[in-house]
């Protein structure tokens, strides 16, 4: 299907049946990307009685018991509840479906130990408070990010100003392929989170963060359409799937 419509008086359009998937899921086999020394995600077949989920052996149909930890293994998205005391969902906070995202990638600034994206990195973004969603993609890229354990490596993360600039100009939805925000050990000050979040002065309920995801490099900067979609927890953080769409003019 393609659709049109008008963002800041250009109208656009994108084919529906063209999604380009920027997500890394829960995988079964162990090789998934992880962090903060979580657990793989662990899938077991139900067993009840003489029942048993999987029909390799001998079962009428696969059904998998699966643990595993939103923010540790794969992409993930959050809300407000992941850093306060009310347990908010992520399903009270993502409201929206389709939305305008601009994708930039920067190469984060090496300072002393640590890998940042610091403010002077990104570029300046529309300033009209319309665009709603930004992508940010660190190099470098390759498809080592795919199975990465980031577990003790001190990976790259965001300048708490950044983030302040995201919500200043109206992003609602921050998008990022680092297993979060804030330095891996902060000493729990999370102050990236709060300066998106607002918290504690102006809490943002309809914010959210997305982790871990992975942009090919065959995807430029620029535009586009964005769909999260997320599963229906009951917790700050659920397993999420993004979805792109080129716009075309």
């Amino acid at each position: 299907m393609q659709l049109s419509f008008k963002y800041n008086d250009i109208l656009y359009s994108f084919n529906t049946s063209l999604p380009l998937d920027i997500s890394l899921g829960v995988r079964h086999d162990g090789l998934g990307t992880n962090c903060f020394y979580t657990d793989r995600p662990l899938f077991k077949s139900y067993q009840a009685g003489s029942f048993i989920g999987n029909v390799a052996k001998g079962g009428a149909c696969n059904v998998d018991v699966i643990s595993f930890t939103p923010h540790g293994n794969g992409t993930h998205t959050e809300c407000i509840g992941h850093i306060t005391a009310e347990q908010q969902s992520i399903t009270e906070a993502l409201h929206q479906g389709l939305m305008m995202a601009r994708l930039i990638t920067v190469i984060p600034e090496q300072i002393g130990d640590n890998l940042v994206i610091t403010k002077n990195l990104i570029v300046p973004i529309d300033s009209n408070n319309s665009l709603e969603a930004i992508i940010v993609r660190t190099r470098p890229n390759d498809s080592s990010k795919k199975t990465m354990d980031y577990s003790g490596k001190n990976p790259a993360y965001f300048a708490p100003e950044v983030l302040q600039y995201f919500k200043e100009k109206g992003i609602k939805h921050l998008l990022c392929d680092i297993p979060s925000v804030d330095r891996e050990d902060d000493g729990g000050k999370l102050l990236a989170h709060k300066a998106f979040f607002g918290v504690p002065e102006s809490p943002r309920m309809d914010a959210t963060i997305t982790e871990l995801i992975y942009v090919d490099d065959s995807i430029e900067n620029g535009l586009y359409m964005l769909d999260i979609q997320i599963a229906s927890f009951q917790s700050d953080a659920s397993p999420s799937r993004p979805l792109l769409y080129r716009l075309k003019l």
